[in-house]
């Protein structure tokens, strides 16, 4: 009798180990038919942004404000604030200054200091355009009415709340430096954290998630000691408008004022530019 109940008990472990890693094995070979896909388009959006915030000299600008804002929400100790933590990262990955960033926590862990507020918005440009601003201010009036002011002066109209974030998935990408970890047991590994997508870009590796598994994939990056190098907080596009160069002239008048705005944090649009 006691055989027969231990025969049935491994019969059952089995099956279900066979189940679980056939799972993960169909979700590996959704991950691979998706290679190359979003990271090279990711890249070039994120060097061209950089190139726009450099010639601006406003990156530590917008970095700090993240750092102000992570700390506001969740106390300047990184150990205990996953947000500050990633922030600093991001601001490292950008070689912003220690001294910079120790003195934007300071600064945000004053009572008495600006508190920024999260506010985005949506509009349309000209040839189909789909915009997305996100924005950090210390007033929503100044903010909305200069938005409003910008699109007004560039073809383009401001929109309600709703209006074009359905033509958006909001991701996260994580890059990381894998140091010794082989790839292809890494996508396995991190499978159960919600992993999306994972792929070799030059010499940069990405591991894509969706906005909701962010806390997740972080942990799981953490508990297998792989090294973060910085998080960006993507709205993809599900569709893609291609424009001649006359078009892409309008368009990138468009954005350039937007991302000139000391009020906008990030510009996400549907443009291929």
């Amino acid at each position: 009798m006691l055989i027969a109940f231990l025969t049935r008990l491994k019969a059952t472990f089995c099956l279900t180990f066979h189940f679980h890693i056939g799972k993960k094995e169909r979700h590996l070979s959704h991950l691979h038919l998706k290679r190359n896909t979003m990271g090279r388009a990711f890249e070039f959006r994120k060097a061209r942004k950089m190139k726009r915030w450099g010639k601006m000299a406003v990156t530590f600008t917008r970095i700090g404000k993240e750092i102000s804002i992570a700390v506001k929400e969740g106390g300047p100790d990184p150990e205990n604030n996953s947000r500050l933590r990633m922030a600093i990262k991001n601001a490292k990955s950008e070689n912003m200054p220690k001294d910079r960033v120790d003195a934007a926590i300071k600064k945000a862990s004053d009572k008495d200091s600006s508190n920024y507020e999260e506010v985005l918005y949506e509009g349309k440009g000209p040839f189909g355009l789909s915009l997305m601003i996100e924005t950090a201010t210390d007033n929503i009036n100044r903010t909305v009415a200069n938005i409003r002011a910008i699109f007004n002066r560039n073809n383009g109209e401001l929109g309600t709340s709703g209006s074009q974030e359905f033509n958006f998935d909001r991701k996260c990408i994580f890059k990381i430096n894998p140091q010794d970890s082989d790839v292809e047991e890494l996508e396995l590994e991190l499978i159960d954290f919600g992993l999306e997508e994972i792929e070799q870009v030059d010499d940069e590796t990405l591991v894509y998630t969706a906005f909701t598994d962010f806390g997740n994939m972080q942990k799981g990056l953490e508990e297998l000691d792989v090294e973060i190098v910085s998080v960006d907080i993507e709205r993809i596009p599900h569709h893609t408008i291609d424009l001649n160069d006359a078009q892409k002239e309008e368009i990138n008048l468009l954005i350039e004022k937007l991302e000139e705005y000391e009020d906008v944090q990030n510009v996400f649009h549907n443009a291929l530019l």
